[in-house]
Parts: structure tokens; sequence; C-alpha cells
């Protein structure tokens, strides 16, 4: 019998990427092609199909027969309906129907959820969650995205739209995010925030902040969050004081994700988890401070198995389930 095998696409406002998946989550190739962002809804789907069809000079026949294909795609977007209502990065998609025009070319059930939902049930599946059945992940990069799964399921809610735990706020009185709402985690702990944050404080404190300094060659301006984090591990201060206020950050609105969802386990993946991981043991040290759970310190903390890679792996994981 052929091995059954699945698509996932992760689709981003510059990028397609699309990715060959087994049955027990290892991808086995990879295509990628620009995504045609603005213009006509046809060229954002062209743009898609050319990176599926990219999959095909590597895709032959030992590979398996291709069981479904799944999108993780900026939203707003209706899981069920697998519609792109709205998303800000992709101004070609107003309520397209992806889901159905991607299953018309291929003739094979498709799925589309966001890329948090995706990846956190590739985790649960393959992944670092796997054996749990109540999951929270967290991906920490240019943005703050969540998933919940319970009971290997997405937790999607009433109206598909559950789950943006980046946009819980920690503090009503804060500075305003992108979402409309004030202090929430995103604007404190994301890749731009922590760099915003750095920036700001070396203004005032260049004399501590020499490391940081040189590596943004002098100019403040220029401090990325990368830079942060190995400015850091060279000690220099402000870069550790970052650090320090990002983690008790963090933990303050982990500890209320612990109080709501009392998950078995808790999966940090993205970009600036990376940074964040020498961390995770001061994490769960902070975490009874800011949790009434008395038993909160039993939920492992842990990295994301699936790096650069989650949005192929989430897609393909949602694809599973068809």
């Amino acid at each position: 019998m052929e091995k059954r095998v699945f698509v996932g696409v992760d689709i981003g406002g510059t990028k397609v990427a699309a990715g060959v998946v087994d049955s027990v989550g290892e991808i086995k190739s990879q295509s990628r092609k620009p995504m045609v962002a603005h213009g006509e809804a046809a060229d954002g789907l062209a743009a898609v199909t050319s990176a599926i069809d990219a999959l095909a000079a590597v895709h032959g026949p030992g590979m398996g027969t291709l069981h479904s294909i799944g999108i993780c795609s900026p939203g707003p977007l209706d899981p069920v309906t697998g519609v792109v209502i709205n998303p800000p990065n992709l101004p070609c998609w107003r309520n397209f129907p992806l889901a159905a025009e991607v299953a018309r070319i291929y003739r094979v059930p498709v799925r589309v959820d966001n890329d948090a939902n995706a990846a956190a049930l590739a985790e649960s599946l393959w992944g670092a969650g796997r054996g749990y059945k109540n999951i929270f992940y967290t991906c920490i990069g240019t943005g703050i995205g969540t998933g919940i799964v319970f009971d290997g399921r997405i937790y999607h809610g009433r109206t598909g739209a559950a789950a943006e735990g980046g946009h819980c706020s920690i503090d009503y009185r804060g500075p305003l995010c992108s979402c409309g709402k004030h202090g929430c985690i995103e604007i404190y702990a994301s890749g731009p925030a922590i760099a915003k944050r750095a920036r700001a404080k070396v203004e005032v404190e260049p004399a501590l902040a020499s490391a940081l300094l040189d590596l943004a060659g002098g100019s403040p301006d220029a401090i990325t969050t990368d830079m942060v984090g190995r400015a850091a591990s060279a000690g220099d201060r402000v870069a550790k004081e970052i650090l320090k206020e990002t983690i008790e950050l963090l933990t303050l609105w982990l500890g209320n994700m612990v109080d709501l969802l009392d998950p078995e386990i808790l999966i940090m993946g993205g970009g600036v988890s990376t940074m964040l991981q020498p961390f995770f043991g001061e994490i769960r040290e902070l975490l009874p401070s800011c949790c009434v759970n008395p038993r909160c310190q039993e939920i492992p903390l842990v990295p994301a198995y699936y790096g650069e890679d989650a949005g192929i792996a989430g897609g393909a994981a949602i694809s599973s389930s068809v």
C-alpha cells in the first residue's frame, strides 16, 4: 500500500512555503515562492498553486498518495468554511473562498486555519506536545500568536476567533496595541517590542549599554531583538535588564493562561523563543507568584519541535484530520 502524505502550505505577506509531510510529521520536501499580496485574488491563488506545483518535481510515486492539503493563512478567516475574510497583510483577498478554490484545482480535501492554531496541532500530533491532551502553544516573533488544543482538537470557539492570547491585556492603561486594545502582551514582549524597549532604555542610560551599542554600530535606532540577546550574553547591563523585564511580563501573562486553561504543557515557539529558552527555568520558578493554581509548577514549559517550518507542519496537521 502507498503511504499517505499531506501538503502543508504557509502563506505570508511576501512568500508562500509548501511542503510534503508524511503521516509521522516528517517534512519530506519543500518549495518556496513569492506571494502576490497586492492585486487580483487570482494572482494570490496562483502564487499558492505555484508553490504546491513545485513540489511535484520531488514528489514522485514513491512518496505515496496525496491525502489532503492544509493551508496556514493570515486572518481573520473562517476555519469552518475556509474563507479568508479580510487579512491586512493580504489585501488581494477579501471574503475569498481559499479552501474551495484549492480543492477545485487539486480535487482533494483542503482545510484553512491560522498559523498558531495549526502549529499547536502539529506540536500535539508530532512534536513537543505528543502524548498530552490539553496544550497551550505560543509563537513569539514579530507578533505573539497562540493556539489551544483540547483532546487532540484545536479550540476555535463559537466563531473561530478563539485563542487570540497575544492580545490579552496585562495592563489596561498600557500602550496601544495595533489591535486597538491597550497593554496587550504583544505590545510588550514580541520581537519588535523587545527591541523598542531596549532602544528607549539605551537613550536614557547609554553608558550601561556598551555591548549593545557596539553591535548597533553606535546607533540606538539600529538595535534589533537579536542584538539584545547577544548583548545580554556578553554581560551588557541594559540588555540583561530588558530580558529580565521580558521574562517577568511573559510570566505574568502565562500565569493568566494557566489559571484560565490549566493545560498539561506549555509550548513556546517562534524566533524570539530561542533567545528566551535559557530562561524557561526562571519562568517556572516565578510562575507561582503569578498563579492561583497551586500546582502550576507541575506544568512543563518546553521549546517547540518545529522551528521555521511550523507553518508547513501546521498545514499538514490540520489537513491530516480531514
